[in-house]
This record gives structure tokens, C-alpha cells and sequence, in this order.
């Protein structure tokens, strides 16, 4: 990986992403997650599903030739078909606004202009990688460090694990997420090349998709997702 991209992967990089859990607050709220051994298991249901849909449509938007607002728009339609809570669609289109904002004072591109304002995240985040030299591998991979390492960051602020113990944990699921990575570029790279969206994937995790829609009218919450 240009280590211009290891920005992408820092979360000092004025994103958002440090006000997001990836789903955890819920989950610890409700007692689902108590302990490292939870966060493992929760990340082992995550990242196959939610973070394979991701990282492949960053991957695919890293390879696409797509240069069009109308063009990007099947695209859009797809990832908000593959998110069915709408406040996590609103989640993923914030982040992608932010994410923007920051490409465009590191790395400008012209191309950014299509996605229109409020892209999804991972359409952004593939794009960015494009503008910054990147491939689709590292589209993916940064996707699935992101959800991985929110959900960590998160763990060790709701519930006060060891940051050790977690450190841990995460590098032990970022390991066994190479798998998820290799499938969601094959997926993602093919359908940009069909230049068809349906041959993303569409996985999900029931739980924290109906737990999202609660957080998201929640009081006192500390993470937005």
C-alpha cells in the first residue's frame, strides 16, 4: 500500500468516524456485548457481512470508469438496497460527506464532483483511494479496517476494556478478515467491470440492523451509529 494511503487508515483523519461504533453502543447497551470474547464474536458476524457488502462497493468504486452524477446513480441505489435501516443510510451518507471534504483538501479530484454531495461512504471511500493512487485491494482493505477499528475504539470507550485485551481482538479480526477482503474485490471488481450493481454482494447481520434503527432514536446515545 503508498503510504500516502495509510491517511486513509489513521483516525486522526478528520472523517467522522471516531463519533461512530459501527452498531456497538446498541449492542452494549443491551447487554449483547460485554467483554473482549463478545466484541471477537461480534466482529466475526460483522465484517463477513456488512464488511464484505462494504468493501466491495468501495472496491468496485475504485475500479469504475463511472464519471457521471446519473451514472453513479444505479450505483447509489444498489448500496441503499444493501442497507435496509435508513438511519444507517443516513449514517453511511454523512460519513461519505465528510470523507469528501477531507479528499478534497488532500487529494483533489474532479471526480469526487459526480458522487454528488451526500454519496455513501463506501462509494467516497472508493473513489478517494482512485484519486490517491490506490487500487481496489486497498479500497476494500481500508473499508473493513475502518468497521473493525470503530467497533474496537468503541469497546474500549463504552465499556472500559482493556485496551490491550482489544488491540488484541483487533488484530486478531483484521487477520481473519483477508478471506472477506479477497471475496469483496473479486465481487466488487467484477461488477464494475459488467458495470452492473447487482453483482455486489448483499449479506447483512439482522441483529444490529433492528438494534440501529433503535439507537438511532435513542437519548443520551454517545456514538451517532
Amino acid at each position: 500500500m503508498d503510504p500516502a494511503l495509510l491517511l486513509l487508515a489513521d483516525s486522526r483523519l478528520p472523517t467522522g468516524g471516531h463519533a461512530h461504533s459501527a452498531g456497538l453502543e446498541a449492542a452494549a447497551t443491551r447487554g449483547v456485548v460485554r467483554g473482549p470474547e463478545d466484541v471477537a464474536a461480534y466482529l466475526a458476524a460483522r465484517v463477513p457481512t456488512t464488511g464484505l457488502v462494504t468493501a466491495a462497493a468501495a472496491a468496485a468504486a475504485c475500479r469504475t470508469r463511472t464519471t457521471t452524477q446519473e451514472a453513479w446513480e444505479p450505483w447509489d441505489a444498489a448500496v441503499s438496497a444493501r442497507t435496509p435501516v435508513s438511519a444507517l443510510r443516513e449514517v453511511s451518507r454523512a460519513q461519505g460527506r465528510a470523507l469528501l471534504r477531507t479528499a478534497r483538501a488532500t487529494w483533489p479530484s474532479p471526480d469526487y464532483d459526480a458522487l454528488g454531495p451526500r454519496p455513501h461512504q463506501a462509494l467516497a471511500l472508493g473513489v478517494v483511494v482512485a484519486a490517491a493512487g490506490g487500487a481496489p485491494h486497498d479500497a476494500a482493505a481500508l473499508a473493513v479496517h475502518h468497521l473493525v477499528g470503530q467497533i474496537c475504539s468503541a469497546a474500549v470507550r463504552l465499556l472500559g476494556l482493556d485496551p490491550l485485551a482489544l488491540a488484541g481482538v483487533h488484530a486478531r479480526a483484521l487477520g481473519a478478515a483477508a478471506g472477506t477482503v479477497t471475496e469483496a474485490v473479486a465481487s466488487g471488481v467484477a461488477a464494475a467491470e459488467r458495470d452492473d450493481p447487482a453483482l455486489l454482494p448483499a449479506a447483512t447481520t439482522p441483529l444490529p440492523e433492528v438494534l440501529a434503527a433503535r439507537h438511532a432514536r435513542a437519548d443520551g446515545a454517545l456514538f451517532a451509529s
